[in-house]
């Protein structure tokens, strides 16, 4: 055995090993990122979901927007008004209440109450059912097709399918918006939590179709419109719209619905 090749060896390793790390040591110095502190502490706070309802990639694409001021302390639909809060004390800047929304389904016509133009076997997804004959087995073109694609695109198992329509847990719905983006037949949107009265129908259709197609689709009847006293109900093309900034949630417009399409 050559003692003295294997002390070179060790030598000229540790050597290589030192240059190394002081060569790491040097470029990390020269090289680093400096890192915003206030962006590190926005981050600390938001919920860390990473579901992009704030529009943005992931909790550190919106710290790093909000630290520099390119969003607002309350633009993170998860946290809410607390996270919101929060980071207004890091900015120094007051955090406004936004009202708080959840996802609502504008849709009603379940397997009892929904016809259907035949009998479909296949893949359960929505946007696979785009593809077959008239969009989907159901009479109504603008109904829930019922295939999930909007329970697999929530993060918070906010929404499944309850008797072939989607319903959403108010609770649990953080109005991340996944689910908006995710239905084919844009059949979801963010409502007010507060909202007392909200149309569950999506149909265009004239009256004489809808009823052909489901029990209890909105058919454009203006019954609600006209009953209501404080201008917040209005149908147009064939389908009825709350404003609910001016909703006060009296109720007449669900108690006059011949369908009981409001609910």
């Amino acid at each position: 055995m050559n003692i003295l090749a294997i002390v070179v060896a060790a030598l000229v390793v540790g050597f290589v090993g030192l240059f190394i790390g002081f060569f790491l040591g040097i470029s990390g110095e020269k090289f680093k990122v400096e890192v915003d502190e206030k962006e590190s502490a926005v981050l600390e706070v938001l919920p860390g979901n990473n579901c992009g309802g704030c529009g943005y990639a992931g909790c550190s694409g919106l710290a790093a927007a909000i630290a520099k001021g390119e969003a607002p302390v309350n633009q993170c639909p998860v946290g809410g008004a607390p996270v919101a809060a929060k980071i207004g004390e890091i900015m120094g800047v007051a955090a406004d209440e936004g009202e708080k929304k959840v996802a609502f389904v504008k849709c009603a016509g379940d397997c009892e109450k929904a016809n259907n133009d035949y009998e479909y076997t296949g893949l359960t997804d929505c946007a696979a059912l785009a593809f077959v004959p008239n969009g989907g087995p159901k009479t109504c073109n603008y109904g829930c097709l019922g295939g999930g694609t909007c329970v697999k695109a929530c993060p918070f198992d906010a929404i499944h399918v309850v008797d072939g329509v989607a319903v959403v847990d108010k609770e649990a719905c953080k109005a991340c918006g996944k689910c908006v983006a995710a239905c084919p037949k844009h059949l979801i949107e963010l409502v007010p939590y507060s909202a007392s009265h909200l149309v569950r129908c999506s149909s265009k259709d004239k009256g004489k179709d809808v009823m052909a197609a489901c029990s209890v689709g909105c058919i454009g009847c203006h019954l609600c419109e006209k009953n209501c006293e404080y201008d917040a109900v209005h149908v147009e093309d064939n389908i009825a719209y709350i404003d609910q900034s001016k909703c006060v949630g009296c109720g007449k417009c669900a108690e006059k619905c011949p369908k009981k399409a409001i609910i």
